[in-house]
């Protein structure tokens, strides 16, 4: 086993920068991977039409024309994000949508010309540097009365999809274990401490919803081999398997086929176990 260059590896995630560029680079498998998810977090805000709407971390934007089409054309939605590449990308698809508009930003601080109705996050919520901080900012730019519809990713233990990739990455390098309140996807798997979080913004009656199912690594349909070459590309472990040399990454690599073949179906991709909290709470 190799331990790895930097014990922070998978600690940091620049959404501005290099975590940003992943994700427009792999935007079709992101996206596909986690659609049925984005689905059941609008289905279950069922955003009304006339609303103005903030679709909070909305990477390429997908959410937020969703969200549009639910709003209609007499109401809004503005898509946040902090990384200028999927920004720019939004944008290029939202162009012929004029309820639809995008503002390059850390929702943690940004401030808007007038309140909004609603506020919606798919994975966009969890990597605030002081999320006390954030989700009070964020409480300010709605109306009184206003909700927040969040999905967000329940524990690793309740989610195979990350434990058994970790447990082949683990197999191959010495990966420390996180504070698992540090920015993150799980950094609000506790919901006590998300609960905590919403109260001290102004937040009241929180209310959560289990989700769970299959997502397709790699998006829908991709094989053992392409969803193998889509983990090592796009995700943390990569960066670090990587790290530790071509004989290390390439072995990681095959063991990861190996996983992946054990969950793969013909006609649908490799299908592995997820859970999500879908939380939702009044300004």
């Amino acid at each position: 086993m190799t331990a790895p260059a930097d014990p922070n590896e998978l600690k940091g995630e620049d959404w501005a920068g290099e975590m940003g560029v992943k994700w427009l680079t792999h935007i079709d498998r992101f996206e596909g991977m986690i659609a049925p998810i984005g689905d059941a977090l609008l289905a279950r805000a069922s955003i009304a039409p006339g609303e103005r709407v903030i679709d909070l971390g909305c990477g390429g934007g997908l959410t937020s024309l969703a969200a549009a089409r639910d709003t209609g054309p007499e109401g809004a939605v503005l898509g946040l994000d902090i990384s200028p590449d999927l920004i720019d990308e939004a944008r290029r698809r939202a162009a012929d949508h004029p309820n639809v508009s995008f503002v390059c930003a850390d929702a943690a601080t940004v401030a808007l010309d007038a309140p909004y109705n609603r506020l919606i996050s798919r994975f966009g919520s969890m990597f605030f540097a002081d999320p006390y901080a954030a989700f009070t900012n964020l409480h300010g730019l709605l109306k009184p009365g206003g909700r927040i519809d969040l999905a967000i990713w329940a524990a690793p233990r309740d989610n195979p999809w990350m434990m058994e990739l970790m447990g082949v990455a683990r197999s191959h390098i010495d990966i420390p274990s996180p504070d698992p309140r540090a920015p993150g996807p799980f950094a609000f798997a506790d919901l006590d401490y998300v609960r905590d979080i919403l109260a001290h913004a102004g937040f009241s009656a929180p209310q959560v919803e289990a989700y769970q199912g299959e997502q397709a690594i790699g998006g829908p349909g991709a094989t053992p081999d392409a969803a193998a070459d889509f983990a090592l590309a796009s995700m943390a472990i990569g960066r670090a398997l990587a790290e530790a040399g071509d004989d290390v990454l390439a072995r990681a690599r095959a063991d990861l086929v190996t996983l992946f073949e054990e969950h793969y179906v013909p006609g649908k991709g490799v299908m592995m176990a997820n859970k999500v909290w879908l939380l939702s709470a009044t300004a």
